[in-house]
């Protein structure tokens, strides 16, 4: 079994990631990154290889299986005109996959209606976490309460959202603090300037996977403002680390957090138009959550701990190569 994973390099252990690039770190940890003499070849729609074709039909004279981990599609409501440029590289993996790994339940309804059926077989298989590594923190920060904004915000309303939602926050919480992590599309200082936020957010940055649960463990609640996100690591690395999550209610989120780990907020749901909740509404589960955040703490960890563990995730992997690979 040898597992190429489209690049000639998978960032280490210590290094950044983003996005689909964690699920390769963890997979090259238990089946090494081989570009050149693969048996398999494993391809992700978050991080496919510039010569995708050319590779896809390498794998094909060969005879090598190809596994695709299918995440999210481009939209309308967020990519417009570039629609289906964008989706047609997806659409050519998902077709030459012999089985797709599909991230959610959603991720499945989102690639059937913007890349069609798949052609070999597939099934769902959530993305996981090192619950050994992602913990809760011993004691629960004294301050605050602290908010956390995690991932990288590559889409400017997520941003301005938090900061408003968090603006609320302090009418009731006046001691609350916002961490904002990872890589801005937007400008943070005027709308910080606006809502007289400079004090109480911090812009922690980027942060490897090895640093993640410490940024984790110094909040009490994560604030996660995407729409329609497939299938957020963010999530779940934060609720092994007992953080509840507040959240709009779409996408796979919903199936991740589910009743007891957090509190989802409805809102307009469709594929023509990105529509959050209102700051109001989000600042109004923040302050459910707290109110009982105990208990949804303790539910959190359990939830991933029982759902998402990393262990499962690469056994289900290492059976799914085998059965591929095996003489027919």
């Amino acid at each position: 079994m040898r597992v190429f994973y489209g690049h000639d390099r998978v960032p280490g252990p210590g290094e950044p990631v983003a996005g689909g690039t964690a699920k390769f770190q963890r997979l090259a940890a238990r089946f090494p990154n081989n570009p050149t003499d693969f048996t398999l070849l494993y391809v992700s729609t978050t991080w496919l290889p510039r010569d995708l074709r050319p590779l896809l039909s390498l794998a094909r004279r060969r005879g090598a299986p190809i596994v695709l981990n299918q995440n999210g599609v481009a939209y309308p409501g967020w990519a417009g005109d570039a629609t289906e440029g964008l989706n047609r590289p997806y659409r050519r993996a998902l077709q030459a996959a012999d089985h797709g790994l599909y991230q959610s339940e959603f991720c499945k309804r989102a690639s059937d209606v913007f890349l069609g059926e798949p052609q070999g077989h597939w099934e769902v298989l959530y993305n996981a976490v090192d619950v050994d590594h992602f913990t809760p923190a011993p004691e629960t920060p004294r301050d605050g309460p602290v908010l956390l904004l995690g991932g990288d915000q590559t889409q400017a309303y997520r941003l301005e959202l938090a900061l408003r939602t968090f603006a609320l926050v302090l009418r009731s919480e006046p001691d609350a603090r916002l961490l904002v992590t990872g890589r801005l599309v937007s400008e943070a200082e005027p709308l910080l300037g606006e809502l007289g936020l400079h004090r109480k957010v911090e812009l922690v940055g980027r942060y490897t996977q090895w640093d993640a649960p410490n940024v984790m463990r110094r909040a009490h609640l994560l604030l996660h403002t995407k729409v329609n996100d497939p299938c957020p690591s963010a999530v779940i690395e934060a609720m092994a680390c007992g953080l509840p999550v507040v959240y709009p209610a779409s996408g796979g989120t919903v199936e991740l957090v589910g009743d007891e780990a957090g509190a989802g907020v409805p809102h307009p749901d469709g594929w023509d138009r990105d529509e959050p909740p209102a700051p109001e509404e989000l600042a109004e589960a923040v302050g459910k959550v707290l109110a009982d955040r105990p208990a949804y703490a303790v539910a959190a960890r359990a939830r991933a701990v029982e759902r998402f563990a990393l262990g499962p995730w690469l056994e289900r992997h290492a059976e799914v190569f085998a059965e591929l690979l095996a003489p027919r």
